[in-house]
């Protein structure tokens, strides 16, 4: 004992050190750990083996797929969303881009395929034809947002969408996951120096009286591991809430469940189910020949319905191959300038389809286990790499301050 407190006394401050510094290994190892679940975005080094990318977008397929499945099953009905669009609303804030798409169109598809004809044609004659065309437009567009709703499973692949873009976009699904996560990152570096210092008090102990190399470098070993176990579980456990006397535990991620679900929705209303990204999955989706359809014929029917009173002669000056034809080209030129036309009611959609308030509503409505699944990936994936490289740098700092110690 006498020779303890000898040693204490000769170096007493690398004794006192002992426990900061494992509260520093504590903490820089968790801080290594979340940069390495986010970074790089790409795989730096020679693959396979040796180098790194960042566990989020190694393996943001399967994440993204495992948040979209989430999204889709739990979190959204897309029938409900398109339910809120009102027709009126919607053609009355489309009313003056949409006249002049149809007049854009009607002019080009008749100086197309029957130029003969439209040159000839009175001035006035031409006006009143496109009158004529764009007083069916509002019932155009209320047939289409009716033709939508009713087969949105066949215009609409959500889930595809949703992938695509989370996978497209590492840099989004990296932000995605960090932002929800952001306080429980911290709390994961937090909770190593603290773990840290309680394992390196221990630490210091054993050292005085064994003075045996092995300690130091075992003991920081062990603080990287453990604290990074530790603190990822803490994260998610207890589930539900623990009354501990006056005190309650629960995981953290489980306990901000509101904020959580508010910041969640707002991600993805905003960078994932915005208008025209679900427009251009409509557009350009697995999909987009069904929709093409849709407007063909809802395109055929308002010419058909214009052309009624004078079907005899129109089909007599144009003939019944070129007026189907006519037809063909409208509605591709329809759909070339549907972008641009919604474009003018897409604040109107945004705020009637309300996609981040129905997701923060359904979230806040999940059991704690399928709460839980919203992260929990993104720690599951590559966990066990992330803890051994926290113990291998607790091991690495060990042995560096056994050097000091018997320097």
């Amino acid at each position: 004992m006498d020779a303890v407190l000898h040693d204490l006394a000769l170096h007493w401050p690398l004794y006192a050190a002992m426990p900061f510094i494992a509260a520093l290994i504590g903490y820089v190892t968790k801080r290594v750990a979340i940069e390495m679940m986010f970074r790089p975005l790409d795989f730096i080094g020679i693959p396979p083996l040796l180098g790194w990318q960042g566990v989020v977008p190694k393996h943001g397929g399967r994440m993204a797929a495992v948040a979209t499945e989430l999204l889709t099953a739990n979190l959204l009905d897309l029938k409900e969303v398109f339910g809120r669009i009102d027709p009126v609303v919607i053609t009355s804030e489309l009313e003056q881009p949409l006249l002049r798409a149809v007049d854009h169109i009607a002019r080009e598809v008749l100086a197309e395929h029957h130029p003969r004809l439209w040159e000839v044609m009175p001035t006035l004659a031409q006006e009143m034809l496109i009158k004529q065309v764009q007083a069916s437009a509002p019932r155009l567009v209320r047939d289409f947002l009716d033709d939508v709703r009713e087969n949105l499973d066949e215009v609409l692949d959500v889930q595809h969408m949703a992938v695509q873009r989370l996978t497209r976009d590492k840099a989004l699904l990296v932000r995605l996951i960090r932002e929800t996560s952001r306080p429980e990152m911290a709390f994961i570096a937090r909770m190593g120096i603290y773990f840290g210092f309680g394992l390196g008090l221990v630490q210091t102990i054993v050292w005085a009286f064994t003075r045996e190399p092995w300690v130091l470098p075992a003991f920081g070993g062990v603080i990287g591991l453990c604290t990074d176990w530790l603190a990822i579980k803490l994260i998610f456990v207890p589930r539900e809430p623990v009354r501990l006397g006056r005190v309650i535990l629960q995981g953290k991620f489980q306990r901000r469940r509101a904020e959580v679900a508010r910041q969640y929705g707002e991600l993805i209303a905003t960078e994932v189910l915005t208008v025209q990204n679900l427009l251009d999955a409509v557009l350009r989706g697995p999909r987009a020949d069904r929709l093409a359809a849709l407007v063909e014929r809802l395109v055929s029917e308002a010419v058909d319905a214009q052309a009624a009173f004078a079907k005899p002669v129109v089909a007599l000056a144009v003939g019944g191959p070129r007026l189907r034809q006519m037809k063909h080209a409208a509605a591709r030129k329809a759909l070339e300038q549907l972008p641009d036309t919604a474009r003018y009611a897409e604040g109107y959609l945004t705020e009637a389809m309300d996609v981040a308030k129905m997701i923060e509503q359904r979230m806040l409505a999940l059991t704690p286990l399928e709460f839980e699944g919203l992260l929990r990936p993104a720690f599951r994936q590559d966990e066990w790499k992330l803890i051994a490289v926290g113990g291998v740098i607790g091991f690495v700092v060990g042995e560096l301050q056994v050097l000091l110690m018997l320097g």
